[in-house]
């Protein structure tokens, strides 16, 4: 069960390459991947807990590993296919160098769409591999406490898990630019396939427990005749506050570091106030925030078998309030260094240098005198003797125009809300197992049901980051937008306090 914890994280942020690949080449396509896995999970979370309590998990689980391989192949095919057959055809403004706007034609083809198709096909994997894995970890360690620690160390290698695909998609292809192509990361796909074959074949010689169909047989050996449910987990008020609070949480720990991203990322006065490399700056920030919640969870495990679940949700859900709110009200004039440890504008000056074609005694020269270096537009290498448009490389590889490029080694500050957000991490990661282990206390037969109803609110974390992003950021700024996040938060606080409480203790679950 921890490994398919583990392999839920690594297909998911697995899309991340390959949103910014289809991003680059369509501006409006980077999400499109990541809004499938999210429409997949609305469509097949009650089907999924369906087929838990019918199946049982061993056979659940399989078919989704299945359905993993072949959602990958799709991917793949997208490599291969497709890409000579437009489908239609879209009008893109861009801006150059120069700062000139363009309209340009764009055919949008064929093979977007099949990988589209193949991220829905994933998103049905993981969507099913989560309602089988969270109840499962909560029943072996018996619901409570000891339930709850077994889903936050399984959390805690899925935020490993996550944290190390990029590395693993950086060893493989390197960084993604505007060249970069699916064939390019045709290995990643197959390395991925190859692990859900060698997961199908260890879950089919596993011995896991199926507590559903274990009553059913015990139930029809002692000659009793099923009868059908009156109830449903629908009729626990504790687990729909709990539903709605998962719904909740997904845009939480979403949206605060997507639309962190846009705000240190956006160089105009509505943003940040980063000038250069905003987008790098914003990525290498957020990054931080997932690690603190690799670092929550971890903590999480550690503890949850002396610590309540409701008192940890209390905690971070009133804690995770308050650092909002102070982001919210902390002026974008109050400003920190990037540590270089986390962004070193030397080191990303000189890749991104690289990349626009610049020979190593030309990057040194810039490097030691920015402000007198010449971005000529016929560049002659001196090694190649290939022409090279400097500035326009340098707009193409990092959105940057020649007059402000001796700013690429200054080093960069952040506003300090972005610190309080970043924060945050610590305190989301706490939140999707213990809700989960409240939710499902004392729901007995109908858990595999509830698992099936919470994958389906997942969709939230498509919902509620879209209203905070393209509804209340353009009306009242991103950091306004957060008042979003504060309601969702207290919430859950209100659900940790009042809500978890079951109230329909009458209903019989045996």
């Amino acid at each position: 069960m921890m490994f398919l914890f583990a392999m839920i994280s690594f297909v998911t942020n697995m899309a991340a390459p390959f949103g910014n690949i289809w991003g680059n080449q369509y501006p409006w396509a980077g999400m499109l991947g990541n809004l499938m896995n999210f429409a997949a999970y609305l469509f097949m979370g009650i089907p999924a807990g369906k087929m838990l309590a019918r199946v049982g998990y061993k056979k659940t689980a399989l078919l989704a590993l299945v359905l993993g391989f072949f959602g990958l192949g799709v991917q793949y095919l997208s490599s291969v296919f497709g890409g000579d057959i437009a489908v239609f055809t879209t009008g893109v403004t861009e801006e150059n160098y120069l700062g000139e706007s363009i309209v340009k034609e764009m055919p949008v083809t064929l093979n977007l769409f099949v990988y589209l198709l193949g991220a829905f096909i994933c998103g049905f994997c993981v969507c099913m591999l989560n309602t089988v894995v969270n109840p499962m970890l909560n029943i072996l360690g018996g619901g409570g406490k000891k339930g709850n620690q077994l889903l936050q160390t399984g959390s805690s290698l899925n935020s490993l898990a996550g944290s190390l695909t990029p590395m693993l998609v950086g060893a493989l292809i390197g960084t993604v630019t505007s060249r970069t192509s699916m064939s390019d990361v045709a290995p990643l796909l197959f390395i991925g396939m190859a692990i859900f074959a060698l997961s199908y074949l260890i879950i089919s010689l596993a011995r896991i427990p199926e507590p559903s169909l274990e009553r059913a047989r015990a139930e029809a050996a002692a000659g009793k005749t099923a009868q059908p449910n009156r109830h449903s987990a629908w009729s626990f008020r504790h687990f729909v506050l709990g539903a709605i609070g998962i719904f909740f949480y997904v845009g939480i720990e979403i949206g605060i570091p997507a639309e962190l991203n846009f705000y240190l990322s956006d160089s105009a006065e509505a943003g940040a106030g980063i000038l250069v490399n905003g987008a790098a700056i914003g990525g290498a920030i957020v990054m931080v925030y997932w690690l603190l919640m690799l670092v929550g969870r971890i903590a999480s495990g550690a503890i949850s078998g002396v610590i309540s679940t409701r008192a940890q949700l209390l905690v971070v859900s009133s804690v995770g309030a308050l650092l909002v709110l102070i982001a919210i009200m902390i002026p974008k004039t109050s400003r920190i260094d990037v540590p270089k440890f986390i962004y070193d504008p030397d080191a990303k000056t000189e890749y991104i240098l690289t990349n626009v074609g610049l020979p190593t005694s030309a990057i040194e020269e810039f490097k030691n005198d920015p402000a007198g270096f010449e971005w000529s537009e016929n560049y002659i290498h001196p090694e190649t003797r290939k022409e090279i448009n400097l500035k326009e490389e340098l707009y193409k590889q990092a959105n940057v125009k020649a007059e402000d490029a001796a700013k690429m080694l200054e080093t960069p500050t952040i506003p300090l809300s972005a610190i309080f957000l970043i924060i945050c991490g610590l305190c989301t990661s706490l939140m999707w197992g213990g809700i989960f282990n409240l939710a499902v206390e004392g729901l007995g037969k109908y858990t595999e049901q509830a698992s099936g109803i919470f994958m389906m609110l997942v969709v939230g974390g498509g919902i509620m980051p879209l209203v905070q992003h393209s509804v209340l950021a353009p009306s009242v700024g991103y950091m306004g937008s957060y008042w979003l996040v504060i309601a969702m938060l207290l919430y859950l606080f209100y659900y940790a306090v009042i809500g978890c409480k079951n109230v329909n203790k009458n209903i019989p679950v045996d």
